[in-house]
């Protein structure tokens, strides 16, 4: 992680932060103080074995869930202590996401799917950004197209383009290639790259998946609640090594 550089301001991070789930002998620790920054405009992939707290760390990050200590932060705003109005806007104005399941509302064509939470926002698009996000997904041509009408890795195009359209400060992805067949996953993976080299987006991806990881700039390793190693410049062979060295 190139927490020094100065190039590279911290687009989303957390110190000391610990969550746990349930009460007494039935208590998880899903995070045990972990500390943990993520570079702006680089592209980071979340790792561990099943029930490591992979998908809790972002949303913790995200402000889809609280903590029970420490500060988490998106650039300089520390989300602990917000109100959930406050969360709200936060989660709206700076921040992105892309699920494994599209989440598109039926009825919308594939253009109001993309731009309904600048609506919803009461923003206006920029509308040469719009054509940049549209255009680099592959997308011109489908933007009048109900999501029947697409296919998986169409919905997941505009699902992505969904996340960027309002130039956020960071874009989570949990899981976006689990619906997809390899290669649509790896048209999409290959976008997310191309979005944090070309349009100086940040990107902090939770995956399973060492050949999804190998995309990433950096890699994150989970294993019972903390962070236990990072991986410069992964690839699906050290990503693997490391997975299988934890148990996954």
């Amino acid at each position: 992680m190139r927490e020094n550089d100065a190039d590279n301001h911290i687009a989303a991070g957390m110190k000391d932060v610990s969550k746990v789930y349930g009460r007494g002998d039935a208590a998880v620790r899903a995070l045990d103080h972990v500390s943990v920054d993520f570079p702006a405009r680089q592209f980071t992939a979340i790792m561990g074995p099943s029930g490591s707290g992979k998908s809790t760390l972002m949303h913790c990050l995200a402000g889809l869930d609280t903590v029970d200590s420490g500060s988490v932060r998106i650039g300089q705003s520390d989300l602990v202590g917000l109100s959930d109005a406050a969360l709200t806007k936060v989660r709206r104005d700076r921040v992105g996401f892309v699920f494994q399941s599209f989440n598109l509302l039926p009825t919308m064509s594939a253009e109001e799917n993309i731009l309904l939470g600048l609506s919803l926002a009461g923003r206006r698009p920029d509308r040469t950004w719009f054509t940049t996000v549209v255009d680099a997904l592959g997308l011109g041509s489908r933007l009048k197209h109900k999501p029947a009408e697409l296919s998986g890795g169409q919905q997941q195009r505009v699902a992505c383009a969904r996340a960027l359209v309002g130039k956020p400060d960071v874009v989570f992805a949990d899981e976006p290639t689990g619906s997809l067949d390899s290669r649509t996953g790896a048209e999409l993976l290959g976008f997310l790259r191309t979005s944090v080299r070309d349009l100086d987006q940040t990107v902090v991806m939770v995956t399973h998946d060492p050949v999804a990881a190998s995309y990433a700039d950096h890699g994150v390793l989970l294993a019972d609640g903390r962070i236990v190693r990072h991986l410069a410049r992964p690839t699906a062979d050290t990503v693997l090594a490391a997975l299988t060295g934890l148990g996954a």
